[in-house]
C-alpha cells in the first residue's frame, strides 16, 4: 500500500471530522478482540476514529500506530487522544469507496 500524500491525508482529514468515535482503546493496550473490531469497522467504513483512554498504557501515537499496523492501514492523524486510520476496502463496489485525489 503507498503511503498517503499530504493532499490525500487532508481529504482523508475533512471526512473524518464529523465521524463518530467507534475503537477505543484501554488498559490491556491493543488486543487480538480490538484488532478483530477494528478490522471489521475498516473494510465496512475504511476510515475510522479512534481515542485512547487515559488508563491505557500507550500514548495516542503508539496505540494508532499498533493498530495500524495489525490491521495493515494507515495513521491519517493523531490530535491529543484521537486518532484516525484508514484502508482501502474491497467488499464494497467501486462507486462507494473513497476516492482520494491524485
Amino acid at each position: 500500500m503507498a503511503d498517503l500524500t499530504s493532499k490525500q491525508r487532508a481529504q482523508l482529514r475533512g471526512l473524518a471530522n464529523d465521524m463518530d468515535t467507534i475503537i477505543h482503546i484501554g488498559k490491556d493496550g491493543v488486543g487480538a478482540n480490538l484488532i478483530k473490531q477494528a478490522d471489521d469497522a475498516l473494510e465496512a467504513r475504511e476510515l475510522i476514529k479512534g481515542k485512547v483512554l487515559e488508563n491505557s498504557p500507550l500514548s495516542s501515537r503508539e496505540g494508532a500506530e499498533e493498530l495500524a499496523r495489525a490491521t495493515r492501514s494507515q495513521v491519517v492523524q493523531v490530535i491529543g487522544t484521537k486518532f484516525v486510520l484508514y484502508r482501502e476496502t474491497h467488499s464494497r463496489p467501486r462507486d462507494k469507496r473513497i476516492k482520494l485525489v491524485k
